[in-house]
């Protein structure tokens, strides 16, 4: 017997009796080597950490292309090329003025930067600043009708620079969502509402808590140059963006004699009103501004159902990472779980599915998206100019990193609940004897942190699916120790690389059952559907409407 027949009969032994042979056939194509393969060129140091618009990441570029057309997909790009090109502008700034915080008759408050705080330039322009702007604090900063939430009541804060707790109100779970963060506990959501409201500035207060990561993957986040898409005249915008530390706010509320925690525990009741500090801020920061293109790669595998081929169902992950870094020692961020993995993942199921003949009925889009450590902007830009109509767009898997701690029973869903993807998630774990669990740290916010966030809000029902914790022999707590030792140690540092330590056998389990879901979901007579009342179902149904 060849060697290649009996790998295939390991390989299709090896899958649930529940999946059809069709879907064995799939399945079989998703292996650790092939995973493996992918991350160590991707992640290598010779493509020094596929910043954007990097050597690095058009040498990714290039690679995930040449793999889409090894694969037979079809270009989906610009002018029937792979790449979906798009203008970004680059700002890397210096502190010039200090961050200086005054009160009268006291001796002022300078916060060093990186070490206190991170300045962000909010213009598009060479330099800005603020001089002896008031600073206010608002609570969480956020605006929710629906809750009967408004932290900011008819208090003007037109340029002023605002104080904003992190996250969103989490003491009583009749309130929001409890401990499940929402979009409004985003940082990006808390700089757009102050821009929204006039303010010149923002602090975010840091807590390991609250953003759900150390301050230094703020501190390496946040340096360097930055990246936006271009700005629309129309776009509010603040002047500075900021994170500080706990305890340099801590500093700046007992600068103008108020208490901190006093202040945090007013702002959980919905009549809290926003609290002048009896401080003023200065600081102003020099930009070097720069305007280059990167891309997203497209490519299509066209369904065979000549009336659902119309339709199709978007594979996404992101190919960046933060390239290198000023500092000291290793500086090169390889970004081999984030997110050279789901990169892996998007080739392999690409490859699955295109050795299928049939092939599904939907076409599928695998569409390796930039930016996203930029704050989603490739997917932003996908979202915004679309190559098929978003109520032609059955649903979006998203993978933005995989299993690297070995086989679980389990698998985290998240956005669980939120629509009819449930099913056929549920349905597949089972048929590999697993549980689906909602996101085990839904404080993080997952769901809005990611390139599938875009797609749900232009209606697409969107699936992002994260390792399970619940590994043989252990406990839960066991598996969610080894993730949070990835966050505080590995997480946006240069340690996301790929090593001896990686287990990719739940990576395979995971990515098979992605494999799977993904044929039913294009196979399905219908397209999924958000729950009624959910937060995107408004936007599901005037996509629907504008395809008819």
């Amino acid at each position: 017997m060849n060697h290649l027949l009996v790998w295939i009969l390991a390989s299709t032994a090896a899958l649930p009796a529940a999946f059809s042979a069709r879907e064995k056939i799939a399945a079989r194509h998703v292996t650790a080597a092939t995973l493996a393969a992918h991350v160590r060129f991707l992640a290598d140091d010779l493509l020094e950490g596929r910043a954007p618009a990097s050597r690095g990441s058009e040498l990714a570029l290039r690679y995930i292309a040449a793999q889409f057309e090894r694969l037979g997909l079809v270009p989906a790009g610009d002018d029937g090329s792979w790449l979906q090109r798009f203008d970004i502008v680059g700002l890397k700034s210096e502190v010039t003025t200090p961050i200086t915080v005054a009160a009268p008759g006291k001796k002022p408050l300078v916060l060093q930067p990186v070490v206190d705080s991170v300045v962000s330039p909010g213009l598009q322009q060479a330099a800005m600043g603020v001089r002896d702007a008031d600073v206010v604090f608002v609570g969480y900063g956020i605006t929710a009708p629906e809750q009967k939430w408004d932290d900011f009541k008819d208090v003007d804060v037109r340029g002023k620079v605002l104080v904003v707790m992190n996250s969103d109100p989490e003491s009583d779970p009749k309130l929001f969502a409890g401990t499940t963060r929402l979009y409004y506990g985003r940082w990006d959501y808390k700089y757009a509402e102050a821009a929204r409201h006039g303010a010149a500035g923002v602090i975010i207060i840091h807590t390991d808590h609250s953003a759900s990561y150390p301050w230094h993957v703020v501190q390496s986040s946040w340096t360097g140059t930055q990246f936006e898409l271009p700005a629309t005249p129309s776009e509010p915008r603040l002047t500075l963006r900021m994170w500080a530390t706990e305890d340099a706010c801590r500093r700046i509320a007992q600068l103008g004699g108020k208490d901190l925690d006093e202040l945090r525990r007013a702002a959980e009741k919905r009549d809290f009103r926003p609290v002048a500090l009896g401080v003023k801020l200065s600081a102003a920061v020099k930009v070097a501004l720069t305007r280059s293109r990167t891309a997203n790669v497209l490519g299509k595998l066209p369904g065979s159902d000549g009336k659902l081929a119309n339709e199709a169902v978007f594979v996404t992950a992101h190919h960046d990472h933060l390239g290198v870094r000023e500092g000291k020692g290793d500086v090169l961020y390889n970004g081999a779980q984030d997110n050279a993995s789901g990169v892996a993942a998007l080739l392999d199921l690409a490859e699955a599915l295109s050795a299928l003949e049939p092939r599904p009925k939907r076409s599928i889009v695998f569409a390796a998206v930039a930016a996203e450590e930029s704050g989603l902007l490739g997917s932003q830009y996908l979202c915004e100019h679309p190559i098929v109509p978003p109520g032609r767009i059955a649903a979006n898997l998203n993978v933005d990193g995989l299993n690297i701690w070995g086989k679980t029973s389990d698998i985290a869903y998240v956005g669980l609940g939120k629509s009819t993807l449930d099913d056929v998630v549920v349905a597949v774990a089972r048929a590999q004897g697993r549980q689906v669990t909602g996101d085990d740290r839904p404080d993080k916010g997952a769901f809005y942190r990611s390139d599938q966030f875009n797609f749900a809000k232009i209606g697409v029902p969107a699936l992002y699916l994260k390792a399970g914790v619940r590994h043989p022999g252990h406990d839960a707590q066991w598996g969610q120790d080894l993730k949070q030792k990835y966050d505080n140690e590995r997480y946006h540092q240069p340690g996301d690389q790929i090593d001896e330590t990686w287990n990719l056998d739940g990576a395979v389990e995971d990515v098979q059952l992605m494999t799977v879901a993904l044929m039913r979901i294009a196979d399905a007579p219908k397209m999924p559907e958000w729950r009624r009342g959910d937060e995107f179902e408004a936007a599901r149904k005037k996509a629907l409407e504008a395809a008819r």
